[in-house]
């Protein structure tokens, strides 16, 4: 069957369809790696858009429920050069045309994805429409110029209710943003107690739940779309360990002051460049984000930049000058090192011991008693 990518200058790629029969409407974007199509399928950060892998073969070691990073891939839709049906691999379990068949996601392979890929790269990322239909191109230009790329990725991505993952460890609040199932194994992996939130989370609601240190996950779109999330952060500062991954990395800068703007075409894939200046050392990292930290806005906040991005320069890392709180722009919980910036969680434990040596708590029973004694001296009044 026939399926077309319409981009919104005009220029109509036409090729087979393979996943669902459909017809969707999403921001075009191109990922640079050449495996993990099954990780970036399942990332929320992914959450209305088209991606198109630039590596030419996709398909070829299916899908297994081990590689899943969310309970359902996200994606709008799937553009590759060649899409390879029947998968060769002893993990597979099904192949990637079922996987977006199950979840109504249309993809279109036999295209040239690297004439693609240069446009988005020289024009920036663009709305695209693929369709799987016969419409006219004149009908799908309307309809896709009357059609307005998502804003509410975040609450569509995020966990709805609060869950917990045991452990006996430091306790983590892991608030979801659209956060990949890497982060949570990277913390249980250390034995933390981890609490997952949702997206809009108040700071009292994180109080209540006596954390020691707060997890700010990835997730999809603008972090302007989220001042809910800034507001939060902003009153959580100083009190509790902070440490901002990806979407979380930005809505840390947004909360200490600094701003953060679109990228042309963004950066997504696992060969993206980041040196840590501190070292000097250079770290292969996995990215998907289309915005930044403006560099000249952290000149007035509170922050220190820690890592760069070796291919443009952008902030990959900050750390907040007066408290303790970091965060990164990449994805330590990925591999594609493979295991080369890992050891963020263990120096964000490290400084959750740190604060909490600094800043000894008193007993629980102390705090019982004293909360118990303010409400009757209020009561009496």
């Amino acid at each position: 069957m026939q399926a077309r990518l319409l981009l919104e200058d005009g220029t109509l790629f036409t090729g087979i369809s393979f996943g669902a029969e459909a017809q969707t409407t999403g921001e075009v974007v191109f990922n640079t790696g050449i495996t993990g199509y099954q990780e970036v399928l399942s990332d929320p950060s992914y959450c209305g858009q088209i991606v198109t892998m630039t590596y030419p073969l996709i398909g070829n070691y299916g899908i297994t429920r081990d590689d899943f990073e969310a309970v359902r891939p996200y994606i709008h839709g799937f553009a590759v050069r060649r899409h390879e049906e029947v998968p060769s691999n002893w993990r597979a379990q099904y192949s990637l045309g079922r996987l977006l068949k199950e979840y109504g996601i249309p993809g279109i392979s036999d295209i040239d994805t690297r004439m693609l890929t240069r446009k988005l790269r020289h024009y920036g990322t663009m709305k695209g429409l693929i369709t799987t239909g016969n419409e006219r191109v004149e009908e799908l230009a309307e309809r896709l110029n009357a059609s307005k790329l998502m804003n509410d990725q975040v609450a569509r991505t995020s966990t709805p209710h609060l869950f917990s993952s045991p452990g006996q460890g430091e306790r983590i609040v892991l608030v979801d943003f659209g956060a990949k199932s890497g982060i949570l194994r990277e913390l249980t992996k250390r034995g933390c107690d981890v609490v997952v939130v949702p997206h809009d989370t108040t700071a009292d609601e994180i109080r209540r739940l006596a954390p020691d240190g707060i997890q700010l996950s990835n997730g999809p779109g603008d972090p302007k779309d989220v001042p809910y999330a800034v507001k939060m952060i902003a009153e959580l500062l100083g009190e509790y360990p902070i440490f901002g991954i990806c979407l979380g990395h930005q809505l840390f800068a947004l909360a200490c002051g600094a701003d953060t703007t679109k990228l042309k075409f963004g950066h997504r894939g696992g060969n993206h460049p980041v040196k840590e200046l501190a070292t000097n050392r250079c770290f292969i990292t996995s990215q998907n984000h289309g915005y930044t930290v403006l560099e000249e806005s952290v000149a007035n906040a509170p922050l220190t930049v820690t890592h760069i991005n070796n291919n443009d320069r952008t902030i990959e890392g900050l750390k907040h000058n007066k408290f303790p709180a970091f965060s990164v722009q990449y994805h330590p919980e990925a591999a594609p090192g493979p295991f080369d910036s890992s050891y963020l969680f263990d120096e964000f434990l490290q400084m959750i011991r740190e604060h909490k040596k600094n800043n000894p708590q008193k007993p629980r029973q102390v705090v019982l008693t004293e909360t118990l004694k303010g409400e009757l001296q209020y009561a009496q009044k």
